[in-house]
């Protein structure tokens, strides 16, 4: 019985440790008003309390994102860089660059 139990947690924690690479996201980049900017593309890791948007030009960690009602409000946060990084949904995240009048909204498949 002991050996079953041993085996069945070290089956669990195989099956929680995958390398769970990201997601190709394309952004819309958009001035502050709505001004369409162009697009761009990134990897997005997802962790659900912050995410990680890679590019070829930086990697920028939203760090923890807060709300406090997630029912109500969007989880944010405020990045090193100064961007705001908001969780839209599962498949949709934006960094928004108030001082550059700029934000990419990044939606993944």
């Amino acid at each position: 019985m002991v050996r079953l139990t041993v085996l069945a947690g070290a089956i669990a924690l195989a099956g929680c440790s995958s390398d769970y690479q990201g997601k190709e996201c394309v952004g819309k980049v958009e001035s502050l008003s709505g001004q369409p900017l162009g697009q761009t593309q990134a990897l997005v890791i997802d962790r659900f309390s912050s995410f990680t948007v890679t590019t070829s030009q930086a990697k920028i960690d939203s760090g923890t994102l807060r709300t406090t009602d997630r029912t109500l409000y969007l989880p944010a946060a405020v990045t090193r860089e100064g961007y705001l990084a908001q969780r839209l949904s599962d498949n949709r995240f934006c960094l928004i660059d108030s001082p550059n009048n700029q934000m990419i909204t990044y939606t993944c498949k």
